[in-house]
């Protein structure tokens, strides 16, 4: 595969030095396998300045966490450096010993991971994860180290740090976990910072004050960044320079406003066509797609819009003040003054105080169609979900599934709603059993349920591991062979193995990148319109709620505080919360190559054979999931 370079020559550095902090040479990267070697990077290279922020791109399985990983030798075990040099300020660190390596991270290179759920240690207390950095890098101790622990927790965007420095792992949210992590991997003020992914699971209020903090230590304290992300939006915001992976290969590489809207490479092209923008419309199924081509033939214009079913409004009366309404007929779910309250543990261990994670929450998901719930981390969105699923026990409200109490389910009514909703969970890595294959993964609902025999199971996870675009010898894998975007996929090919009625999506896409992203939201459309499935959209990312909710509830520090059809949400919201959210969208300013065309009919150009309009490049990448089985 040739390379594209729309910058050939190195830049000058923003600070105007001559030598680049970090230089990547030929890099190789080749794992051992079962079946053999397996490059995971081929012949890589790429430059980071001090001051500068340089992003690398590509769909899951491209090779970026691997790139990354190598450089502060967190490569996994199966993994080695075969080929290549890394130089950092000039040395080369390629093949330094361990006790060198142990020497540079922390103090000179800075990592945040990707995986905010499996980093931190369940065990020990948030602030004492941090001040233990602290204290290795001989930054400080004690009062002082708790001092600066709280100072970094603030940094990181969390509220009440002081608070939640004394709390446990799982008494925060996923994004609040990543930012513990960001923490974490700023504490000791390294000269570069690798951030796989470091915003992915957060909302994009704290998503742009964690970036404005990075791009504060880029220009005050001299930090550079390597960004690692699928996020083709942030990409154009933050970096200066842009590097795009595929198969393992820097195919091109420029200053990112320069490659994002005039790109050469006919696989960048395809990133950009396939990003969600808010100024996407709604997703149309495939069905509805052929109707309108079929109409406009025949020279009668059919708005995609109008096809789609319209949600009923909630009902005001669906929570009165005094008892519960009836049950709402056309709801497959239904929502009813749901409450939840924690306990949440001070400083005195057997003393705690309440903590209202939901507050008066009603809605109405209404069959065939999409409801989204968007709001910041720690705002009630995944409490909401986990007590539709019946994993929490509403403090006080209820939840009804076509009318009736769950909360009076028990055994195989229990079981039976089970099938009927199933949910695709945030966390792609604690999700899945490290012991089973992805086969025995998908496979273990039907047979829980008494679903077919063994060879329709079998056939069935074929067609479902295709649907979500992973080769079916990916199969006799295990969970630590694959990417985060690979583990969500099989997340999402499970939960689909009953033929659900109700998906319940916490988060469901924010792991992939943007061309399975578009592929996965395009397939829920397609199962939506064919199965009459109903979603629950759990999600921070708004340009995705655009293309796959019909109504929309926006929920602050546990409150509904804005509801209506997407549209209305979107085009005239009502709160400056919700105003805000909108407004922090990174790159939500800046104009993509053809973002101006950018419509529902973008995504199907990546399944389309004939190369015609919308293909975007020639037949020999027509299938970018051909190597999805890459660590």
């Amino acid at each position: 595969m040739t390379t594209t370079s729309v910058n050939p020559t190195p830049s000058a550095s923003p600070a105007g030095s001559a030598q680049p902090l970090l230089e990547i040479k030929d890099l190789e990267i080749t794992f051992t396998t079962s079946n053999g070697p397996v490059k995971g990077v081929r012949s890589a290279n790429l430059e980071v300045y001090p001051r500068e922020t340089v992003a690398i791109v590509g769909e899951s399985g491209s090779g970026k966490s691997t790139t990354a990983m190598a450089i502060a030798h967190l490569l996994a075990e199966n993994g080695s450096i075969t080929g290549g040099q890394i130089l950092f300020e000039g040395r080369d660190i390629t093949h330094v010993s361990e006790k060198e390596i142990r020497v540079l991270r922390g103090d000179q290179v800075g990592l945040v991971p990707q995986d905010p759920m499996s980093n931190l240690n369940p065990m020990w207390k948030v602030g004492a994860q941090i001040r233990e950095t602290l204290a290795a890098n001989g930054i400080a101790k004690g009062a002082e180290a708790r001092k600066r622990t709280v100072q970094l927790l603030e940094e990181a965007g969390l509220s009440d740090a002081e608070r939640r420095a004394e709390q446990f792992p799982h008494e925060f949210s996923g994004g609040m976990k990543q930012r513990a992590l960001i923490a974490m991997g700023l504490a000791a003020r390294p000269k570069l910072l690798v951030a796989d992914e470091p915003t992915s699971a957060l909302d994009v209020t704290v998503q742009q004050q964690i970036l404005d903090h990075l791009d504060h230590l880029t220009g005050e304290l001299g930090v550079a960044v390597l960004l690692i992300t699928h996020d083709l939006g942030l990409a154009a915001e933050r970096a200066r320079h842009l590097v795009v992976m595929y198969k393992g290969q820097v195919v091109e590489s420029g200053p990112a406003l320069q490659l994002l809207q005039d790109p050469q490479h006919p696989y960048t092209k395809r990133l950009i066509s396939a990003a969600p923008s808010l100024a996407s419309r709604r997703l149309v199924s495939s069905s509805q797609r052929a109707e309108i081509r079929e109409q406009a033939q025949e020279n009668a214009p059919v708005h995609a819009e109008d096809r789609l079913t319209s949600p009923v409004p909630v009902s005001d009366t669906m929570a009165p003040e005094f008892g519960y309404a009836e049950p709402d007929t056309d709801a497959v779910i239904e929502v009813q003054s749901l409450t939840k309250s924690f306990p949440i543990r001070g400083k005195v261990p057997w003393r705690s105080t309440p903590f209202l994670a939901v507050d008066d929450v009603s809605f109405a998901l209404r069959r065939g169609t999409t409801t989204a719930i968007v709001g910041e981390s720690g705002s009630g969105k995944s409490t909401v979900a986990q007590m539709v699923l019946k994993l929490l026990e509403p403090t006080s409200g209820r939840v009804l599934f076509e009318g009736e109490d769950v909360a009076d389910l028990r055994g195989g009514r229990l079981k039976a709603l089970r099938r009927r909703v199933q949910p695709i969970f945030q966390n792609p890595y604690g999700t899945l059993d490290p012991m089973y294959s992805i086969f025995r993964t998908i496979e273990e609902p039907m047979r829980l349920h008494g679903i077919g025999d063994p060879k329709s199971r079998e056939a069935k996870v074929r067609d479902l591991l295709d649907k979500v675009a992973l080769p079916a010898a990916m199969m006799r894998r295990y969970p630590n062979e694959l990417s985060g975007g690979q583990r969500q996929r099989v997340a999402i090919a499970r939960a689909l193995a009953l033929d659900p009625e109700v998906v319940i999506c916490d988060e469901a896409v924010s792991a992939l990148d943007v061309l399975v992203q578009a592929q996965v939201l395009e397939l829920l459309n397609d199962l939506q319109a064919e199965l009459g499935l109903s979603y629950l959209f759990i999600t921070h990312d708004l340009a995705v709620v655009r293309q796959i909710a019909d109504h929309t509830l926006v929920m602050e520090k546990g409150k509904v505080v804005e509801q209506g059809t997407t549209d209305d949400v979107f085009h005239a919201p009502q709160q400056d919360y919700t105003k805000r959210l909108l407004a922090a969208i990174p790159g939500g300013s800046i104009p993509l190559a053809g973002s101006e065309t950018i419509d529902v009919e973008a995504p199907e150009g990546l399944a389309d054979e004939t190369g015609g309009e919308g293909d975007g490049g020639p037949d020999d990448i027509i299938d970018p999931f051909a190597q999805a089985g890459h660590v």
